[in-house]
């Protein structure tokens, strides 16, 4: 039985058509919107509420934590909003639930004077540079694994975590299972990206975000029971499980962000299809970051990442066989068809205004309320 998750990641601008970024809004604009969403109960112990009690909801507060030189919590910089579903024994059932608390935090923040924009990658800053410095503590802190290290470019990311459970997968299964998806990774991805937009004006590409994240960060990670099964990488391919409910969780994290919820479905059900899949023999413990690279570059303008994505969606439509998640895939070979990613039509919005923040305004345009 497979068992199917998301974190979907919001980024927002405020009323003054402003980017709402670590610099621009505070913790406590964004708790604001926060405190106002619902707490379900029965959502519990299946979501980590954490030591900082800052994820009591679906919806919290995304960012970076500051620690005083005795590791005390003192601040918290925010650049978004996380949705969260809670596990799903149905890839619909995990879209619906996503979709209803998607316009939930429309509508909150809305009446704070914020609406959702897509992108992927900060449209403007290039950098995060931490002020003050790290403390020793802190930098401690960071070098606990490699992710912890580069936590400072999840700054100005925005991208989902795909999560899938199989009952019954040993370890070695689920570890061969995170180095297949993290292999075929650059010819999964494009058909999420969204993130053309770098340093304020339109970058040479599709995908900013996948050019500077993967493959100094992870593609896919694992989570084991055994802190003695884990595979030392950089990045972590094999993550020790905090709870028994991640125990075999498989994470999908090189994705962009997507706007338009059927696209996910779409990758749930290719995912749920690659790991069904007997026939495709690559595997990878790190991600290949010069082919993720060409890949946030050209996407299906690569003949052969669409060649590739093409055997990959057979390869997933095939192992699926008469599963009703099948038509979940439509949307994809529309996109393979077309040759063309999100990225597309947010290159085509930028090139009809001249403006990256118009571009991005006409992304969530038809699913958030009118008066903003």
């Amino acid at each position: 039985m497979f068992t199917f998750g998301i974190e979907h990641e919001v980024a927002f601008m405020n009323k003054d058509g402003q980017f709402a970024d670590f610099i621009s809004t505070s913790f406590a604009d964004f708790d604001a919107i926060i405190a106002n969403l619902p707490i379900y109960q029965d959502d519990y112990p299946y979501l980590r509420v954490g030591d900082a009690g800052i994820r009591k909801k679906r919806w919290y507060i995304e960012g970076l934590e500051r620690f005083n030189e005795s590791g005390v919590l003192i601040n918290h910089l925010s650049k978004g909003i996380e949705i969260r579903t809670t596990p799903h024994t149905t890839i619909q059932g995990t879209i619906d639930e996503l979709t209803a608390s998607f316009q939930l935090l429309c509508s909150e923040a809305a009446s704070a004077g914020f609406f959702p924009v897509l992108t992927s990658f900060n449209p403007h800053r290039t950098e995060f540079v931490p002020d003050p410095p790290f403390n020793a503590c802190e930098e401690a802190m960071l070098r606990i694994s490699p992710e912890d290290w580069t936590s400072t470019l999840a700054m100005l990311t925005y991208g989902p975590d795909l999560n899938i459970s199989v009952q019954g997968l040993g370890t070695d299964s689920v570890i061969d299972i995170g180095r297949k998806l993290t292999y075929y990774s650059p010819y999964i991805i494009p058909f999420s990206y969204s993130s053309p937009f770098f340093a304020g004006d339109l970058w040479d590409g599709l995908s900013v975000r996948t050019f500077v994240r993967t493959g100094v960060r992870p593609a896919t990670q694992v989570f084991l029971a055994d802190a003695a099964d884990l595979q030392t990488s950089n990045p972590s391919l094999t993550k020790l499980a905090l709870a028994p409910f991640e125990v075999g969780r498989i994470e999908f994290k090189a994705c962009d962000s997507c706007k338009d919820f059927a696209i996910y479905a779409g990758l749930f059900a290719l995912l749920k299809g690659l790991i069904l899949d007997m026939t495709l023999k690559g595997r990878a413990t790190v991600p290949d970051r010069a082919l993720h690279q060409e890949s946030a570059r050209k996407g299906f303008a690569n003949e052969e990442i669409a060649a590739t994505a093409r055997e990959v969606v057979q390869a997933a439509q095939h192992a699926l066989g008469v599963d009703e998640d099948l038509r979940l895939l439509n949307p994809l070979w529309a996109m393979l068809l077309q040759r063309e990613t999100p990225a597309h039509s947010m290159i085509s919005a930028f090139h009809a205004t001249g403006s990256v923040e118009a571009a991005m305004c006409q992304t969530y345009a038809s699913l958030v309320p009118e008066e903003r």
